[in-house]
């Protein structure tokens, strides 16, 4: 099994990456990874958790899950120097119990490096949103494919 990664700016690229490869059969380790991008401290909300508070650490998943088919295993965590984040499928299992590591603690049991991890982290504080797929090695071109036709960024296979 390989893991296929890429950064998107929007949400409309993420979606329309998310839901091509649901089209194409990569529906069971589909994965997202977004900061919240509303930074009040009292009450922290996103368009990914459909509106709940991230403070509170409970979420809905109603976008998400709505709008990408990620509704199985969305979260909201608390990431030290990161802040709020949303993830969703099955990446958001092994973040929220890498909370004190960061992502890239969390992300060396998906198969991502710790050097890759760290840089995964990086972009993720500059606001950019992580779609990762699990994918038998010979589907892994056409994932990689899929998410660079709907704008991904930095598309990589691992």
């Amino acid at each position: 099994m390989k893991t296929i990664t890429g950064f998107f700016s929007s949400q409309e690229r993420a979606e329309r990456a998310i839901t091509e490869l649901r089209n194409q059969g990569f529906d069971k380790d589909i994965s997202l990874v977004a900061k919240d991008q509303n930074q009040k401290a009292s009450s922290r909300t996103s368009n990914f958790t459909g509106g709940d508070s991230v403070a509170d650490g409970a979420t809905s998943g109603a976008a998400i899950g709505g709008m990408a088919g990620l509704a199985v295993g969305v979260g909201a965590l608390a990431i030290p120097g990161l802040g709020p984040l949303v993830a969703a499928g099955p990446i958001a299992a092994l973040l929220s119990g890498a909370a004190t590591g960061g992502i890239a603690g969390g992300l060396v049991d998906y198969g991502i490096p710790a050097e890759k991890g760290r840089e995964f982290e990086d972009r993720i504080k500059q606001g950019k949103m992580l779609v990762s797929v699990k994918a038998d090695d010979s589907k892994a071109d056409q994932a990689s494919q899929i998410l660079r036709q709907a704008g991904g960024e930095n598309v990589e296979i691992h």
